[in-house]
Parts: structure tokens; sequence; C-alpha cells
């Protein structure tokens, strides 16, 4: 069973926790429900690398805010983990288990039901932050982009019912891919996971393969056992394209050139 987090000072997550809980029960600090759990949290989300210490679920769906300077809104979803340095949470250059069929599925259905959403972009972003140390999929979902989103109840409700409706209903499987390149908001790899195939796992965008040496690369294919593709950005590499193309060579991944 899923376990649904909430940051308590976070007014989009709280408000869908609120409103999912609604035909839960209450027992301790969980709510309980016939096809996933949800707690609310006093501390940040992108912080809760410790939730396994109280509580032992299958998985972790992060309901959350999306701020964005850009102003542009957006209902995202991605996975977490730090390339580098760990400024929002997480552990340095750790990346977390994604949970690429939920990540495809909830976003498949948000386009299905985008006419609620008509203002919005739905879209992925790239991996980025924490919580990194989770040792089961996480994957956060996001309202965006300014507190006037975060705070429309009406929305947040809208938005939490398609969470529960993904989650009451068995989640099919995909063949899983690995993503390189492209920008924190990849075009191409959030075409192929509305119109493709293909989930997608951890997604390395272009400004993080400077960082990416063989440990790392190393951790990701780990963190990243289900995946049976690499598909590559192929513009969107940079100077780092024969490096990427070096490392796949030693796996056994299918490379696809998008």
């Amino acid at each position: 069973m899923e376990l649904l987090v909430a940051y308590q000072d976070d007014p989009a997550g709280y408000n869908m926790a609120k409103f999912l809980s609604k035909e839960m029960i209450l027992e301790n600090d969980v709510f309980h429900g016939q096809y996933y759990d949800l707690v609310v949290i006093s501390t940040p989300s992108i912080s809760a690398d410790w939730l396994e210490e109280k509580y032992d679920y299958d998985g972790f769906t992060f309901l959350s805010k999306h701020a964005a300077e850009s102003g542009v809104l957006a209902l995202t979803c991605h996975s977490t983990g730090n390339f580098s340095d760990a400024k929002f949470g997480g552990n340095v250059r750790q990346i977390a288990i994604p949970n690429p069929d939920l990540q495809k599925t909830y976003l498949q259905t948000l386009k299905k039901n985008q006419s609620q959403f008509s203002a919005f972009q739905i879209t992925i972003e790239a991996t980025h932050h924490g919580p990194t140390a989770l040792t089961k999929p996480s994957i956060f979902i996001e309202i965006g982009t300014t507190e006037k989103q975060w705070n429309d109840v009406s929305l947040c409700e809208s938005v939490a019912t398609i969470v529960h409706q993904v989650m009451s209903q068995p989640i099919k499987e995909h063949p899983v891919a690995i993503c390189f390149g492209g920008t924190h908001y990849p075009s191409k790899f959030n075409d192929e996971l509305l119109n493709g195939k293909y989930a997608l796992g951890t997604v390395i965008p272009k400004h993080a393969l400077d960082d990416l040496d063989e440990e790392l690369f190393s951790h990701v294919l780990t963190q990243n056992s289900m995946a049976t593709v690499a598909l590559l950005d192929w513009r969107g590499l940079g100077s780092n394209k024969q490096k990427i193309l070096d490392f796949l060579k030693s796996t056994e991944l299918e490379v696809i050139k998008l």
C-alpha cells in the first residue's frame, strides 16, 4: 500500500490531503483508507528521508506545491534526487527510487481531464530535490505555481480527485526508461510519457550531466533497476554526448535517441 504524504505548512499539499482524508479513518497520526493511507507531517517533505523510521509502506507519494520563477501555471510530477549538492533536502549525489508507472498513469489521467485544468501545463520535471534516502519508490505530485493556486481549494480538490482515481485502481505496468539530457521541463520526455509507451525513471537534465561520473551513473542504474531503455534527448546532451554513450555501452539498456 502507498502512503500519501503532505507537509502541514504547504498549502497545496495540505488542501489535497484535507480533501482526501474526509473519507478516511484516523488512527494515531495515520489516515487509513481502502487503497492508500495518508499522513500530514510537521516538517518539509523535501527533508522527509526519515519516513521509513516510522512508516512501513510500499511507496511514498508526496502532495506538494510547485513554484517557478516564470510564473507559468503547471501541474507537475517528478522523481527526486541530487546529482551534486543537496540545497533542497536529501543527500549529496544520491538518487531516490522513482515510481515510473504511477507517474505515467497520473499524468496521462490529468491529460485526459485537461478541460478541468485548461490554464495549466501538464508536465514532468527533471529529477531534483529530496528526499533521496528512502528505500521504496517515491514521487512528487505538485500544484503550481503561485500562492493563488496553492490556496485554491477547488483546484486542489480537483487534483486530489485525480490522485484518488489513479490510486484506487491497479496501476498498469510499462517498459521503463532512464532519461538523459534536455531542460528542467523536458518536452521530448514529457511527450513520450504522455503519448508514448515508456514510463520514465530518473530524468537527468543537461545541466546535471557534468556531474555524472561512473560512480553516480552506477548509482542511477541501481536505483532504476526496473529500466530497460535509455532515452536520449540527442540535441539536449550538450558536450557530454560521448560520455553518456560510453557509459551506456557498459549496460544492457536499449539506447533510443529522441
